[in-house]
């Protein structure tokens, strides 16, 4: 069985929830504390063995792959003026990976960019994560959670977290049996259903291990809501022929392409830092 070495990140997408302040920058380059969102994703992936990462990118865009690329006068400056801690971390971003990027072709929607890299992925599982959210997970990475699953079931897996009765209604959510702590196999999902009709509480978001057979489904797959290709439609297809899994995330969820869950994130992590946390507590307590 092959390991997974490949990740697809869409980054096409336009941030309309985020205006105006991603009308000129990506909303995955959006800074949490001292990070933009998407190095936490990719961080992630490297530490559960992705080698290869693959960013589907569009207009405006542009400031990610210079982001993940090396700048080699900007880390030779910083040596010679002695900030030897910042031209590593800088250097270390491009180090992390093999970055491929690539233009989305085709409609909108997240299944159009999983269809544009089908001739870098090739015929292997690969995951698929977003640039918008991710996972604070002390233990094991989100990604790794989802590989061991895939590893020990040779099947599809998707990332599910329990939400709130709120949550129902933005999320679509899992029908399925528990086959052993933390992990489920998918009967179903329902697209935001609501609390009266969630078969469950397990949402579907963070990303998903595949295997190639999601790229027939998707050439298959109709347009749908909104004029755009959707990747769960396809999901939806695989799982006729196949089990799919679902892994209870165990960490925390942070939506960083929602203005409150971003807020979230950065609360949450300055209130980590070593340096910044104390201060920033202190500050916290003052106002509220």
């Amino acid at each position: 069985m092959s390991s997974i070495r490949k990740l697809v990140i869409p980054v096409a997408g336009l941030g309309t929830r985020f205006l105006p302040a991603t009308k000129a920058s990506p909303k995955e380059m959006l800074p949490v504390v001292d990070k933009p969102i998407i190095q936490y994703v990719v961080e992630d992936a490297v530490k559960s063995g992705i080698t290869d990462i693959i960013m589907v990118t569009g207009p405006s865009k542009r400031a990610v792959e210079d982001h993940f690329s090396p700048h080699y006068e900007l880390v030779s400056l910083l040596k010679k003026q002695g900030k030897n801690e910042v031209a590593e971390e800088v250097k270390k971003i491009a180090d992390m990976a093999n970055f491929i990027f690539i233009r989305q072709k085709g409609p909108y929607g997240n299944g159009t960019p999983v269809l544009c890299a089908k001739d870098i992925i090739g015929n292997e599982p690969f995951a698929v994560m977003w640039g918008d959210e991710f996972f604070y997970t002390p233990k094991k990475p989100q990604l790794k959670q989802l590989i061991d699953v895939y590893e020990k079931y040779g099947d599809p897996v998707c990332t599910t977290y329990k939400v709130d009765d709120e949550g129902t209604s933005r999320y679509g959510i899992i029908d399925g049996i528990e086959v052993e702590p933390h992990v489920y196999q998918v009967k179903d999902m329902v697209e935001k259903p609501g609390p009266k009709k969630a078969p469950s509480r397990l949402a579907t978001l963070g990303g998903y291990v595949l295997t190639p057979d999601i790229f027939d489904a998707l050439e298959n797959t109709k347009i749908g809501k909104g004029g755009e290709l959707w990747l769960v439609d396809a999901v939806f297809k695989v799982l006729k022929k196949r089990p799919l899994y679902a892994r209870l995330i165990e960490g925390t969820y942070y939506d960083t392409g929602s203005k409150l869950g971003y807020l979230q994130a950065n609360v949450d992590f300055a209130l980590r830092d070593k340096k910044l946390g104390p201060e920033f507590k202190k500050y916290l307590k003052s106002v509220i």
